[in-house]
């Protein structure tokens, strides 16, 4: 059983981290910048996450050098400050990312530099590489082919066939994303997916009833407890909860800055990678939503269905095809890196700024994931299915990154927790 904690705290504290160091501080600013209006779309967040903790810990590990670069060689002088690096690439690279909220990244910049304590040529070497890091690493990311113009995706009209959805009937979000190049992945579609199963299969009729049974606004068999998940996993985006594990985990451990770096550019390019290999399984199946699929379950020749055209989920159902799930595919990448650095039987928190007082509990990282599964369910935007496989695409592109990047140097005699 999970425990809801209910907590008055600040957002910082509320992550069980103290604002004592830079990585953990600048995060922060990077989860709320994704919050502030106009929000960010939550399947977006993972490359903003990744492009900002790419440039720390490239601008680190260019002072400490104990691990394979992500993409900047390192090169930073001897003696420049590790703090003062982390401030100015996240800082600039958030400033690429949104230029509105410049006035915010001054400050907390301001307040920052006011709390290193390195020599000043220490920490103004610190800000040139920082620097240099961010605009290569916002350069090399600028040409992803994210930035592409794309025609609207309107999906299809035959049964089973993704299409827009109530209420704002708005085109599939980002069909770029399928073929972004991804940051460790060969390409998007290395660990593409086999598919949803048929309309007239025995598991579609068993993922359809049970997200017509659980996942409808009212009258639903769900307990409090489930529509409390199902709203908590809507609320943010995968950074804002699995970045905060991150670091809380990081502190429990003891982490350095450079091992704290290390570990959240991991989870971050990890969670970026799941998602363009998400979205390339999304736009090749093309698959419909539970609110379209129960609506007009008299066209999908399954007798086994039952119609509902005034079936409506608990949760707004999100502009994109439905199979794999997108937040089954970043949490199963984030949970998996965890559970290898850290061992699947820790138990852990998991909170959002998004959604301020509540903590999640679990007693390991499996129990995590199934309750990401069950959310999107009993949220009524998901088949059981596209749940499952989502996770299992995640944990494959973990495993790939956590294989072919970021890996310790030969001959590195720095402490290491993993």
């Amino acid at each position: 059983m999970k425990q809801i904690l209910s907590i008055s705290l600040g957002l910082a504290i509320a992550s069980g981290v103290a604002l004592a160091d830079e990585i953990k501080d600048w995060n922060l600013v990077m989860i709320q910048a994704t919050l502030t209006a106009p929000v960010t779309a939550a399947p977006l967040t993972p490359r903003v996450a990744a492009i900002v903790e790419a440039a720390v810990f490239d601008a680190v590990n260019g002072i400490d050098r104990r691990y394979s670069p992500i993409f900047v060689q390192p090169a930073a002088p001897e003696g420049a400050s590790i703090h003062a690096a982390a401030v100015e690439a996240a800082y600039v690279t958030l400033l690429d990312l949104y230029p509105a909220q410049q006035a915010t990244f001054d400050q907390q910049k301001a307040t920052s530099l006011a709390q290193i304590t390195d020599s000043n040529i220490a920490v103004q070497q610190g800000l040139a590489w920082g620097q240099t890091v961010a605009n290569q690493i916002w350069t090399w990311k600028s040409q992803d082919g994210f930035a592409n113009t794309v025609a609207p995706y309107l999906g299809g009209n035959n049964p089973g066939q993704w299409r827009p959805t109530p209420p704002a009937m708005a085109p599939g979000l980002a069909p770029q994303l399928a073929t972004t190049t991804p940051w460790v992945m060969r390409s998007p579609s290395q660990f593409r997916l086999a598919g949803p199963p048929a309309l007239t299969s025995d598991q579609y009729t068993a993922d359809y009833n049970e997200v017509e049974a659980m996942g409808i606004a009212t009258n639903s068999g769900r307990t409090a407890d489930q529509t409390l998940s199902a709203n908590f996993w809507q609320a943010g985006n995968p950074p804002d909860y699995w970045d905060q594990a991150v670091l809380s985990l990081a502190e429990q451990h003891q982490y350095s800055i450079p091992e704290t770096a290390h570990l959240l550019a991991l989870v971050n390019l990890g969670m970026a990678d799941a998602m363009i290999g998400c979205w390339d399984s999304k736009y090749t199946y093309s698959s419909w939503r539970p609110i379209t699929a129960i609506q007009l379950g008299d066209t999908d020749g399954n007798d086994a269905t039952t119609p509902d055209p005034s079936w409506t989920p608990l949760i707004v159902t999100p502009p994109f095809p439905e199979y794999p799930s997108a937040h089954s595919c970043a949490s199963g990448a984030a949970a998996h890196i965890l559970a290898e650095t850290f061992g699947e039987a820790t138990s852990f928190g998991i909170v959002s700024l998004a959604m301020p007082g509540v903590t999640r509990q679990y007693h390991n990282f499996s129990e995590a994931l199934e309750d990401v599964k069950d959310a999107r369910v009993f949220g009524g935007i998901h088949f059981r299915t596209a749940t499952i496989d989502g996770t299992s695409l995640g944990i494959a592109v973990a495993d790939y990154v956590m294989a072919n990047a970021l890996s310790p140097r030969q001959g590195n005699d720095h402490g290491n927790h993993h």
